[in-house]
């Protein structure tokens, strides 16, 4: 995709609209970045921004509830919502002629949802995210990885020290007026990213665009944001062990790395490609298929990466033992792979990994509504949208020496966060 296919434009009250061509005619793709996330939550205040995620689809002025989801359903479109550490995303992928209707459908929201937010639904959303919780952290073996990880890596009182989903507790204590205050302080045009891929021209796209969002007002008070700098800690080993009913033994590893943008996190993305990204990588092939140590969990192999834009982010090295294979064993054999990285990797290793990091990437950006994710983010993230077209050359520029070199720095026993899972009948 060629950067000038892709056109900017700020509206007067501060929203920025991406527009760019769909390879598919007759489809649009509407995405909505607002500037937040749990960074964003006070202490005391946590899960806010996860909770909106829910609370935004209950009504406003002049949706009922449920309503969004109905009209975009009867044209055969479909949507949803995400939140994470940094922003929350709102999208929708309609027949052409229904882009209207979506946006003003987000308009709507943006602009009136506090007088569709009353008690009930404000108690019943409490609810739902609290089973939410239960299913995907509590009731889910391993579930709480990436929350413990977290609490881990990153020192109390630092925007990333708690989990997206927040504190249940927090949610509990949250008065409507909270609730209201979050939406009238994180919630304009001002802190928004709108990104429209269609067929149609950018210029009647931002005539619409205008049409609909011209009208809201910026925020008039801005709030503060608890500070990302706080220096996450790398003083040596921090290990936990949890005890709980789960299949078998799983072993966590994390890493701090640069932060998202840097010359370092490209590295540690071709790095953890090399390692656990497909059957290719060493860990599959080595643990998986040779010594037959771990089981073949699919996905995204045995790397999880959290790309954090104003933080350290995190390499992960996740594995769970095969039958009769002890935690011990398993995590001795993961380092002894982490160590064999630091001493060389080959050309052929890194080329399979850009090679598949950059076809991640074209893939996420083969379908509108991924091609507008995508431009959506490096806006947000980056302040330029095109940013992201930049991924495979900044991945072509990394070599064996480059590789070897971040992980002989930052596999290092003062850089890991440890993080077992043992069964209950095992630890007996």
């Amino acid at each position: 995709m060629s950067t000038s296919t892709v056109d900017q434009f700020t509206l007067a009250n501060g929203l920025r609209l991406v527009t760019a061509p769909a390879a598919t005619g007759q489809v649009a793709a509407v995405n909505l970045w607002y500037g937040v996330g749990s960074r964003h939550e006070r202490a005391g205040r946590t899960g806010f921004a996860h909770l909106f995620e829910h609370l935004m689809f209950q009504g406003s002025a002049n949706v009922p509830k449920g309503g969004h989801f109905e009209a975009i359903e009867r044209l055969g479109g479909d949507l949803n919502a995400t939140t994470s550490t940094d922003r929350t995303n709102y999208y929708e992928t309609v027949p052409e002629h229904g882009l209207d209707l979506a946006l003003w459908l987000e308009a709507d929201r943006l602009g009136t949802l506090r007088e569709g937010v009353t008690q009930d639904v404000l108690d019943n959303q409490r609810d739902v995210v609290k089973n939410e919780r239960r299913e995907r952290y509590d009731n889910q073996p391993y579930g709480t990885a990436v929350e413990r990880l977290f609490a881990n890596a990153y020192p109390a009182g630092h925007p990333y020290h708690h989990s997206v989903i927040g504190s249940m507790a927090d949610l509990d204590a949250a008065t409507l007026d909270d609730v209201l205050d979050f939406h009238r302080q994180h919630y304009g045009p001002d802190n928004a990213v709108l990104t429209v891929v269609s067929s149609l021209e950018p210029e009647d796209v931002r005539d619409r665009v205008e049409r609909f969002f011209g009208g809201l007002a910026a925020r008039t008070e801005l709030p503060e944001i608890p500070d990302p700098s706080i220096a996450p800690r790398r003083d040596g080993e921090v290990r936990e062990t949890v005890v709980e009913p789960c299949p078998a033994p799983g072993v966590f590893l994390a890493y701090r790395v640069g932060e998202l943008g840097s010359r370092e996190y490209d590295v540690s993305d071709v790095l953890g490609a090399v390692l656990g990204r497909g059957q290719g990588s060493r860990l599959y092939r080595r643990l998986v298929v040779e010594r037959g140590l771990a089981v073949d969990t699919g996905g995204y192999g045995n790397i999880m990466n959290f790309s954090f834009r104003h933080t350290s982010s995190l390499l992960v090295v996740n594995m769970l033992a095969r039958d009769g294979v002890s935690g011990d064993t398993l995590e001795k054999a993961i380092l002894d792979e982490l160590a064999a990285a630091a001493d060389g990797v080959t050309e052929e290793e890194v080329e399979r990994a850009r090679a598949v990091l950059e076809r991640d990437h074209l893939q996420s950006l083969a379908s509108p509504g991924g091609l507008a994710d995508a431009l959506s983010s490096s806006a947000q993230m980056f302040d330029d949208p095109r940013a992201m077209l930049d991924w495979p050359e900044r991945w072509a520029s990394i070599g064996p020496e480059d590789v070897a070199a971040l992980a002989a720095d930052a596999l290092a026993p003062s850089n890991r966060l440890a993080l077992r899972f043992e069964p209950e009948e095992v630890a007996a």
